[in-house]
Order: structure tokens, then sequence, then C-alpha cells
């Protein structure tokens, strides 16, 4: 899973590592053929420190990114199979959802959930 870059991320981002857009571009992105949309050519991303699990970019992060989990974009029924994906795909994700299991299994096991 990548998240997709619009042409304001890029600029925000390239300027925070002192690169150009093209720079950036270049070494970390793909233009997809049948959106157009700029994404991450490798997985994990590129941002992220596995040794920390932390997005070494976070202060200007893509919008895509920042959004997160983007509950409010659609019905949670419609956008459950990307929710899934993330949890399997997206290590800060399934430290997440890890820790709220934590904290919902007194409820769980006491029926009130």
């Amino acid at each position: 899973m990548t998240p997709t870059y619009t042409l304001k991320d890029m600029k925000r981002i390239s300027a925070h590592l002192g690169m150009t857009v093209r720079e950036l571009k270049n070494k970390w992105l793909y233009q997809e053929r049948s959106s157009g949309d700029w994404m991450n050519r490798n997985t994990p991303c590129q941002f992220l420190d596995l040794e920390t699990n932390l997005c070494t970019i976070y202060e200007v992060r893509p919008l895509d990114c920042a959004g997160f989990p983007h509950l409010p974009r659609k019905k949670m029924v419609e956008y459950m199979h990307v929710h899934k994906q993330n949890v399997e795909f997206c290590p800060a994700t399934y430290r997440m959802v890890e820790k709220m299991m934590e904290k919902l299994k007194p409820l769980t096991s006491k029926g009130k959930i």
C-alpha cells in the first residue's frame, strides 16, 4: 500500500529534504498510468523507519497519510477492504489495531461489546 502524492505534497516534502520535486520523483516515486497518481516505488514506504516504526517526514507527510485511516471518506462497509489491507501491509496500522484490541479485551470478556 502506498499513499498518493499531490504536487503540493511533493513540493512540501522535497523542500523539507532539500531537493527538487523532480529529484524526489526520480528517487522515490512513480506515476501510475491508469490514474495519473504519484505513488511510492517501494513498500514499505521509504520514509518509514523500520526500527522505530515511525514516519521520518511526519511533519510534512502526504495529505493521504495525514488523513489516514480515511474513515469520513466513505461508508465504512464500502471501505472495509482498504482497512483490511492497511492492517495487513502497514506495520504502524497493525500495531495500532493490536493496542486497540488490548484496551477492548476487558470489555469483550465481560460481554459489553
